[in-house]
C-alpha cells in the first residue's frame, strides 16, 4: 500500500530520536502505520501496550498498568511505585526496552502517566524523562476519554509529564476509510462538537425507521452493552433455523483465565444460526486481506469445524476457530481463547465499536453522554452510504474544548517541526542492568559458585555468564549438585514461568524421569530448558524436605 504524504512524514518523525504523539482522525490509519514502523523489530525492544485488556488483545501486545506495574494503583502513587520496583522482573524488561509503544494513550490519566513515568525513572537508574526510555504514544483524544473518578477529566496531556516527554507530534490528516468528501466535512464538524446546520440536514436526512429491510441488515451501535445484547438475542431467536452453541475453550491459569475474559473479543458461548449477521474480530492476515476487524457477513453454512460465511463486500469465506492472546507484563501468554474469530453483529456498543471498520451502521444517539461518544459511532462507518440514524438529540454531540484547543497547538507545533538524528538501537538489547555488571568473567568452578549465586536468587544467565559455561550446563550442575546431596532452594527461578503450575502437575502425573512425555503433553509449546527448570525446582523442594536435610 502506497503511503499518504501525511503518512510519509509521520513515518519519517518515527524513524528520528526523540518521543513522538502519533494521532489523527479516525480512519487515518495509525495502527497501519504503526505496523510499518514495527515490521521486523523485537517486541522485547519495542513492546506495544494498551490502555486496556481489550485493546491489547488486539493489538497483539500487553496492558500498560501490567507492563509498567501500577496495577489499580492500590494505596496511591507512591505506594504503587516502591511496590513495583520490588519487582527483579519489571526492573529486567524496562531495561530491556528501548522504545514502548503505547496504544489508546487517551484513556490513560495524567496521574497514572506520571506513575508510570517515575517507575521507568527509577528502575532504569537514569533521571532523563522515561528513565531514558523512548515512548511512541498513539491516540486520538477526541475519541475515547481517561478511566478517571469524579466529573473532571484528568487529560494525559494536561499533566506536566506530557510536557517534560516533549513529544514531537506526528499528525495523520488523510482519512483512509472514506473518501465521501461530504462525510469526512460532518465528521470534522462532530469532532469538534459543531451541532450546525449542516449537520442536522446530514444526520435528518439519513433518519430511518427500525424497522425497514436496510436496517435489519446494518450493525446498530447503542450507548450501553445490555442494549446491545439483548437485540442480538431478539435477532436471534426470529431466525427460525437450528442454534449452533460453540463454547469458548480458553487455557492458563484459573486466575489469569477471569481476568481476561472480560477482554477478549468473543463470548464464552458463541451461540451461531445459518442466516445470522456476524462481524469478523481479527484481520485477515493471508495475502488476500479479504476481511477487517469489523467486516460483516451472513452465516451461510455452519460445521463443527468451520464457519461459511458470505461477506457484505461479496467474496465467501471459511473460517476456522483461531486463537486469542492475553499476555503479562513480560509479553508471555498467560492466558488464550480458542473459538471462530466472529459476533453477532445486528448490535455492538460504541465501546467495542474502537477501531472497526464497518460496512453498514444504524446509530443510536440519543442518549450519549462522553465528549466523543458521537464522532466515535459516526466515524465507524466507511462511507455515507453505509450510515443510517435511528435516533439523535443535538446534546448527544458533544467535544471537550480543552481537547480542541490542544489539537489546535499540535498544529502550530508541527509546523515549527525540526527534523532530529535518526533512532538508533544500542546493539547490545539483550543485556539488563545485572548481567552488564558481570564483565568479562574468567571459567570459574561451578560446585562453588552456584550454591552462592542460588543463594543470592541470581538468574540462570548470570550464573552461566558467571562460570563461563552455557545455560544448558547450568542446570545440568544444578542437578549434579543435589545428587551429592547439596541443599539448594530454586523457587524463585518459577517468577518467570507462567506455566509453572501446569507443568508441576504434568510432572506429578506422568513422572519426572524422561521429559519427552511431557514435551508432548504441551504438544511442544513448552521448551525443554523451561521443563528442566521445574524439574529441578521440584527436586530440590524434594532434598530440602527429605530426612537428611531436617
Amino acid at each position: 500500500m502506497i503511503l499518504t504524504s501525511c503518512q510519509q512524514k509521520a513515518l519519517d518523525i518515527l524513524m528520528r530520536e526523540g518521543n513522538v504523539f502519533l494521532t489523527g482522525a479516525a480512519g487515518t490509519g495509525k495502527s497501519f502505520l504503526l505496523a510499518e514502523y514495527l515490521a521486523g523489530k523485537s517486541r522485547d525492544v519495542f513492546p506495544i501496550v494498551a490502555s486496556t485488556g481489550a485493546a491489547a488483545v488486539i493489538v497483539g501486545g500487553r496492558t500498560f498498568h501490567s507492563f509498567f506495574g501500577v496495577g489499580i494503583m492500590e494505596g496511591g502513587a507512591e505506594a504503587t511505585i516502591r511496590r513495583a520496583l520490588f519487582s527483579r522482573r519489571l526492573i529486567r524488561r524496562l531495561n530491556r526496552a528501548h522504545c514502548v509503544i503505547i496504544d489508546e494513550i487517551s484513556m490513560l490519566s495524567g496521574i497514572l502517566l506520571k506513575t508510570a513515568e517515575t517507575i521507568a525513572r527509577r528502575a532504569r537508574e537514569n533521571e532523563a524523562p522515561w528513565g531514558g526510555l523512548r515512548i511512541i504514544a498513539v491516540g486520538d483524544f477526541a475519541q475515547l476519554p481517561p478511566i478517571t473518578q469524579g466529573e473532571n477529566k484528568d487529560w494525559g496531556f494536561l499533566h506536566p509529564i506530557w510536557q517534560e516527554s516533549e513529544f514531537q507530534p506526528a499528525l495523520l490528516s488523510t482519512v483512509m476509510r472514506t473518501q465521501d468528501i461530504e462525510f469526512l466535512h460532518i465528521l470534522n464538524f462532530v469532532r469538534e462538537g459543531i451541532a450546525n446546520d449542516a449537520v442536522c440536514a446530514f444526520l435528518n436526512a439519513h433518519l430511518v425507521h427500525s424497522s425497514s429491510e436496510w436496517a435489519r441488515e446494518a450493525t446498530r451501535l447503542y450507548p450501553r452493552r445490555e442494549q446491545a445484547d439483548r437485540y442480538n438475542l431478539e435477532r436471534l431467536e426470529a431466525i427460525q433455523r437450528p442454534c449452533h452453541s460453540f463454547e469458548t475453550i480458553y487455557t492458563g491459569k484459573e486466575q489469569n483465565i477471569e481476568k481476561a475474559k472480560k477482554n477478549f473479543p468473543i463470548p464464552e458461548i458463541l451461540s451461531l444460526k445459518e442466516g445470522a449477521l456476524v462481524m469478523m474480530r481479527k484481520n485477515d492476515i493471508s495475502e488476500e486481506r479479504r476481511y477487517v476487524n469489523g467486516s460483516l457477513g451472513i452465516v451461510e453454512r455452519i460445521g463443527q469445524e468451520s464457519l461459511v460465511i458470505r461477506l457484505h463486500a461479496g467474496e465467501r469465506i471459511t473460517l476456522v476457530h483461531d486463537k486469542f492472546s492475553f499476555l503479562d507484563g513480560d509479553g508471555n501468554e498467560i492466558a488464550t481463547a480458542w473459538n471462530f474469530p466472529v459476533t453477532l453483529a445486528w448490535a455492538t456498543t460504541i465501546h467495542k465499536s474502537q477501531g472497526a471498520s464497518l460496512d453498514r451502521l444504524i446509530v443510536n444517539m440519543e442518549r450519549l453522554w462522553e465528549p466523543g461518544q458521537a464522532y466515535v459511532a459516526l466515524s465507524r462507518v466507511r462511507s455515507s452510504a453505509g450510515l443510517m440514524i435511528e435516533c439523535w438529540n443535538p446534546s448527544s454531540i458533544r467535544a471537550e474544548p480543552l481537547v480542541t484547543a490542544f489539537y489546535n497547538s499540535l498544529v502550530e507545533s508541527a509546523k515549527k517541526y525540526v527534523p532530529r538524528p535518526y533512532f538508533m538501537v544500542p546493539e547490545r538489547k539483550d543485556e539488563d542492568r545485572e548481567s552488564e555488571q558481570v564483565s568479562k568473567p574468567r571459567r570459574r568452578s561451578p560446585a562453588k559458585v552456584l550454591p552462592v549465586m542460588i543463594k543470592a536468587e541470581a538468574s540462570l544467565e548470570q550464573m552461566a555468564v558467571a562460570c563461563g559455561i552455557k545455560t544448558d550446563t547450568v542446570l545440568q550442575w544444578i542437578e549434579k549438585l543435589m545428587n551429592l546431596n547439596v541443599a539448594l532452594d530454586l523457587e524463585y527461578l518459577l517468577a518467570d514461568i507462567p506455566e509453572a503450575e501446569n507443568i508441576r502437575t504434568a510432572f506429578a502425573q506422568l513422572g519426572a524421569e524422561r521429559l519427552k512425555p511431557i514435551f508432548d503433553y504441551f504438544e511442544g509449546s513448552i521448551d525443554h530448558d523451561t521443563l528442566k527448570i521445574v524439574r529441578s525446582v521440584m527436586s530440590a523442594e524434594t532434598k530440602r524436605n527429605s530426612p537428611s536435610h531436617t
